[in-house]
């Protein structure tokens, strides 16, 4: 049986399960069947995952064949409701009617004012006083002014902002669709000079924000290249170390042992490999320039991952999800794979010896164990193939990457998903409960005070931060998250001992 304390977890995980997919269908309500679908996209993407948690919390352990009959028909599922949405949403493209939108009110075609390259007279534009204090030339901003029309952005007044300004007015239109057609105006009118930022104020209502091109990201320079460089040897050299310390040897003191750690620093830099490509071959589909990573060595796993900057502006919060997801989704595949694949091949005699009870360090790790090792783990001592280590510390080296902070790939999530506001909460709240955790592993102290010197700070606004990501990338977003929960937080020691755990 349950205890009080266990079973109140239970509940309030189910509760909140619940709560997310509720909160969802509401969201979804508003945009009708496309809605709905991209929500049953999202239902389809967890259920599987719930299911399974839901069960082995009470006492019903699944084997490997019906997991991967699980994800095998939740992926079929899924991949058919997104044939659905993307039918119903040409389908709605073709039925949209062909008028102007004003005020909420529906006006003609013919009727709606025409834009500035019709070969008839321009729509009078709203007279925006010139500041003195803008640092924008003035024959530029009158000419960045004639971007705006009461079809696009009803601009109502003019604030200087750092090198630029920022203009206030009423949104006319789908945002994405306006921000694109704005952006080209003003590439048409001034070139690359100046880029064009489409924002949330204080009031939650929509501004536009011109800002000089000179202002956009740098690319690294030659000390910044070399000090990747240097961390990428040092990355490379504490991977050996891990290796060696988890075969029971200081690998700096025993140098002529190096083919004996390659195997598992080898495995280590496999995950490492597979976050930044995965980074790296999203961010080339979207044509955004990275840094080089800069890894962050540390002796214990390895390497707690690595520092990317963009090195170029991001035209929308999709670009950001994309990007920052690619990289755990990537890192996180090797690592489960290397997992689930070093527990099949593990068996009496296997390489590495692990006290059972380390498996209840993790939900994730510790339910795949049970599932695949089943009674052996009633045993003090358990054999387990090295894949199965590797891809435990593959497994937390991306979990630890996917906390909401500032700008680990987990903020950058965060930040694309729910916005800046929401996004700079979590970091807050990511770092309490790091120094609470520090109390257990001294390893949270240290990742709290990389968060804070080097990765607190959100990432820069897109040049189109107002329009959200779709349902489908938020519920990946979730599942992430979920997945980073479940990596990091132990099992209890009544239902570790319930599965058997150690005896």
């Amino acid at each position: 049986m349950f205890t009080a304390t266990e079973t109140s977890v239970i509940v309030l995980i189910l509760l909140a399960a619940v709560g997310i997919l509720g909160w969802g269908f509401y969201r979804s309500q508003p945009f009708g069947k496309l809605g709905i679908l991209a929500w049953l996209q999202s239902v389809v993407l967890m259920a599987p995952w719930l299911l399974f948690f839901g069960l082995f919390a009470a006492g019903v352990y699944l084997n490997l064949v019906s997991i991967l009959f699980l994800l095998v028909a939740a992926a079929g599922l899924y991949i058919f409701l997104g044939s659905q949405l993307r039918a119903a949403a040409k389908d709605a493209q073709l039925q949209k009617p062909t008028s102007a939108v004003e005020n909420g009110n529906e006006i003609p075609k013919e009727a709606a004012p025409q834009s500035e390259n019709t070969p008839n007279a321009p729509p009078e534009l709203p007279q925006i006083p010139t500041i003195e204090l803008l640092s924008i030339p003035d024959l530029d901003l009158k000419t960045i002014q004639g971007i705006f029309g009461i079809d696009t952005f009803f601009a109502t007044e003019t604030i200087p902002y750092q090198e630029g300004a920022i203009f206030k007015g009423n949104l006319r239109g789908e945002a994405q669709a306006v921000h694109t057609r704005l952006s080209a105006a003003l590439n048409e009118r001034l070139g690359d000079r100046y880029r064009l930022f489409l924002v949330a104020n204080q009031d939650e209502k929509p501004v536009f924000i011109v800002l000089p091109s000179r202002n956009d990201p740098k690319s690294s320079t030659i000390p910044q290249k070399v000090l990747a460089i240097i961390l990428l040897l040092a990355t490379i050299a504490t991977c050996f170390e891990a290796a060696g310390i988890l075969m029971g040897f200081d690998f700096f003191n025993n140098l002529n042992r190096y083919n004996d750690a390659l195997p598992i620093a080898a495995g280590f830099l496999a995950v490492l490999a597979a976050h930044e490509i995965g980074h790296w071959l999203l961010a080339l589909r979207h044509n955004i320039r990275l840094s080089l990573p800069y890894f962050i060595p540390t002796w214990q796993i390895g390497s707690f991952g690595a520092i990317t900057r963009f090195e170029s502006l991001l035209p929308n919060r999709n670009v950001l999800f994309d990007i920052a997801f690619a990289g755990p989704a990537a890192g996180g595949i090797v690592s489960l794979s290397m997992l689930v694949i070093g527990l099949s091949l593990s068996h009496p005699g296997s390489f590495f010896q692990i006290p059972a009870q380390f498996f209840s360090g993790s939900i994730l790790v510790g339910s795949l164990a049970r599932v695949v090792l089943g009674s052996a783990l009633q045993q003090p001592i358990v054999d387990v193939h090295p894949l199965t280590v590797i891809g435990w510390l593959g497994l937390v080296i991306t979990a630890i990457n996917l906390m909401p902070a500032g700008q680990l790939d987990g903020g950058r999530i965060v930040q694309a998903i729910y916005g800046r506001q929401i996004a700079s909460r979590a970091g807050v709240a990511t770092l309490i409960v790091l120094a609470i955790a520090t109390l257990a592993n001294p390893l949270a102290l240290y990742w709290a005070i990389v968060i804070v010197f080097l990765q607190r700070d959100l990432e820069r606004p897109c040049l189109n931060d107002i329009t959200e990501p779709d349902d489908a990338r938020a519920a990946l977003g979730l599942l992430a998250l979920f997945l980073m929960l479940v990596t990091l937080i132990p099992l209890s020691p009544g239902l570790a001992g319930r599965l058997g755990i150690g005896g």
